[in-house]
């Protein structure tokens, strides 16, 4: 009731909101934004419903899946162990790994509208997911849970996939420095990290924001970061890995916001 009556009152006095997820994979310029941001770390539902599923509400946090998942013993979902953020923010960015996808284990999604005013529950099959995103959705609409199919295994079996993902994650990401996650979507056949280092980009920084020296499609913010030191950073990849071999690199992180 209260996101609907503020989702009603920015339409009301035609005030501009922002869903933010856990604000993971966003990079906020340094000018802030106009209007009202909307956080849902409110919806914190999880739980088993019939017919092998999870109901998971928008703010649920991945290690709450994880956990969850992992002392039921139930199975599915454990490539999205250690992938950073809220179950909103994964249905919205698809997100996933290179061998596996969120829409994959996706049954329904409920969603709000823009305006607040009406609440549908869209199957798969109405559902129009991308590499990294979900596309379809009326502008503003907000994520409020999804119902995922999961198979019942053993808590030992699902503890054990969990634990090489994030074993994996740890040794090829850097985990224990401040970044916006990744930062280029990979291009059909290759992978943006590989690209930025061919292209001798690893390390390279521009005042406090650094490509990291551990995965190279992640930017490092080194203690002093900001948005317009990132952004510098992206372009110049850009441009760097174009020149040398024709590809775009898009941005995986959502750039919203005002330059300063």
């Amino acid at each position: 009731a209260e996101l609907a009556w503020l989702l009603g009152l920015c339409r009301e006095h035609r005030i501009p909101h922002h869903v933010l997820g856990s604000g993971f994979n966003t990079l906020v310029r340094d000018g802030g934004l106009d209007g009202v941001v909307v956080r849902l770390a409110k919806l914190r539902g999880l739980a088993e419903r019939p017919g092998s599923r999870l109901r998971a509400e928008a703010g649920v946090s991945h290690s709450q899946v994880t956990r969850f998942c992992s002392g039921r013993g139930l199975a599915g979902l454990e490539f999205c162990a250690g992938i950073p953020g809220s179950v909103g923010g994964w249905l919205a960015m698809n997100a996933g790994v290179p061998e596996n996808e969120i829409e994959s284990r996706v049954d329904e999604v409920e969603v709000m509208s823009p305006s607040g005013a009406a609440i549908r529950h869209l199957p798969r099959a109405d559902l129009r997911f991308v590499y990294r995103a979900l596309r379809g959705l009326a502008p503003g609409s907000v994520l409020l849970s999804a119902l995922f199919s999961v198979t019942l295994s053993t808590p030992d079996a699902v503890r054990h996939e969990v634990d090489r993902q994030l074993s994996r994650r740890a040794g090829t990401q850097p985990l224990n420095v401040p970044t916006c996650g990744s930062v280029f979507k990979n291009p059909p056949g290759d992978h943006a990290g590989r690209l930025l280092e061919a292209a001798g980009l690893k390390g390279h920084r521009i005042g406090g924001a650094e490509f990291s020296t551990v995965h190279a499609n992640f930017i490092a913010n080194t203690g002093n970061a900001t948005a317009s030191d990132v952004l510098a950073l992206i372009e110049h990849a850009q441009k760097t890995v174009h020149s040398q071999t024709r590809i775009v690199l898009v941005p995986e992180v959502r750039v919203v916001g005002r330059p300063a």
